[in-house]
């Protein structure tokens, strides 16, 4: 599952209770002229639309919620906010600086039946006691990316990403985020980054037994190259060298990244597809 967290670090939430189409938020009781214009204006900024809704059948708010969560490491903030009508939305503005702050974590978990039913059978009783531990925190989401890793989890707003999510962790999940820490077992990785990063992020913070949030910071991705087909012995693409910053000191990670056999990417898939797999394979200490 490592290095699969989508590549934005922005991400909107709008509340839109009852069902959702496969499209999720433009294929709901929202307006869909309304929804497709926000998708696109923000989608050029790099920022991801998410529908949401509460855990469990509720009633419907009088005023429906928005949130706006920056997941960069100097900027991690949420902001929130109540619409009446959907139009609204469109005269939000995310280059408004948000002060970092250290908010409550918001966990989303993906429960987008009609896109894929795994992620409904698997995600609905993830989020239901994530919303009974911390009542107002979790939320139903849309389509998150990776439905054969259903259950799927965000924490919000520190963009760490899980995937297989077992109900029975879920209070082992609240107590890391609580004290700003990952859960190893079931990491995916962390939006707004590079796939490879991503992965050899999670591999050291495994290896150097460091699980703070913060106290890794990816420092970039170098030293790049293809491995043609006639040096592959395997079905290797490329290697990827991750530079990560570490309390004492630097650290760096090569990351292989493979080809790997035809499987089922999602629950309704008619046939087999290939995808990538990042898979880091050494770590040094400098």
């Amino acid at each position: 599952m490592l290095g699969t967290a989508f590549p934005a670090s922005l991400v909107l939430l709008v509340e839109q209770p009852g069902g959702w189409g496969p499209g999720g938020l433009p294929e709901s009781r929202f307006d869909p002229t309304v929804a497709r214009r926000l998708m696109n204006s923000l989608g050029r900024k790099g920022i991801r639309v998410l529908a949401v809704r509460r855990p469990g059948r509720v009633t419907a708010p009088a005023r429906r919620r928005w949130a706006l969560a920056d997941c960069r490491p100097s900027r991690r903030a949420m902001r929130w906010g109540r619409f009446d009508q959907d139009a609204e939305l469109l005269d939000l503005n995310p280059d408004l600086d948000m002060e970092p702050v250290t908010p409550t974590p918001t966990y989303l978990v993906c429960a987008h039946g009609t896109h894929d039913v795994c992620c409904a059978v698997e995600g609905r009783p993830v989020a239901a006691e994530l919303d009974r531990l911390r009542p107002g925190n979790a939320w139903e989401c849309s389509h998150l990316g990776g439905d054969r890793f259903a259950a799927n989890v965000l924490v919000l707003p520190s963009g760490v990403m899980y995937g297989r999510f077992p109900v029975v962790a879920a209070a082992d999940l609240v107590a890391a985020s609580d004290r700003g820490e990952v859960l190893p077992p079931y990491l995916r990785g962390r939006i707004g980054l590079a796939p490879a990063a991503q992965a050899a992020l999670s591999y050291a913070q495994e290896r150097l037994q460091v699980f703070g949030i913060d106290q890794l910071q990816v420092l970039g991705t170098d030293a790049v190259h293809q491995v043609s087909p006639a040096d592959r012995n395997t079905d290797e693409v490329e290697r990827v060298r991750v530079r990560i910053a570490a309390p004492d000191g630097m650290v760096v990670v090569w990351v292989r990244v493979e080809l790997v056999p035809a499987e089922l990417l999602t629950c309704r898939a008619a046939r087999a597809s290939r995808s990538l797999a990042y898979r880091p394979v050494s770590v040094e200490v400098h």
